[in-house]
């Protein structure tokens, strides 16, 4: 069976089923996000949704730690990661340092993401807007 969670389609195609357009979010958790440089930032934890609009609010990205323990995660602007079909991996604009210095949180203490002033001030960071 081929796994089409990726290739690339054209509009009109006559393709049915998942693709880039429409995705299952289960089969991005766990991708790669990597920055333009190609340096490696960590793997997509969580995709949040934003219950009142319907639409995905934050990818949380996981980075360092070993099996879960130790690592650091990140609400990072779903608008701010473009999906690389090609390499199967989300690509995030930022310096590696910068990212590691990010707001971030740990699995026992998770933001409130609802809070707009929280919400303001992460899309500030990562150059988004709300």
């Amino acid at each position: 069976m081929i796994d089409t969670t990726y290739i690339p389609i054209e509009p009109g195609n006559g393709h049915k089923g998942p693709g880039p357009e429409l995705m299952g979010a289960n089969t991005l958790t766990g991708d790669s996000v990597v920055n333009q440089a190609d340096e490696n930032l960590g793997d997509i934890k969580e995709i949040m949704l934003d219950m009142r609009t319907g639409r995905v609010a934050y990818a949380v990205v996981a980075f360092g730690g070993i099996l879960s323990i130790g690592e650091k995660l990140f609400a990072v602007p779903w608008s701010a990661l473009t999906l690389d079909t090609i390499n199967k991996r989300f690509v995030l604009n930022i310096e590696k340092s910068r990212f590691e210095n990010a707001p971030g949180f740990d699995s026992d203490h998770w933001p409130d993401m609802a809070n707009q002033a929280w919400a303001d001030s992460i899309h500030s960071y990562y150059g988004m807007t709300v």
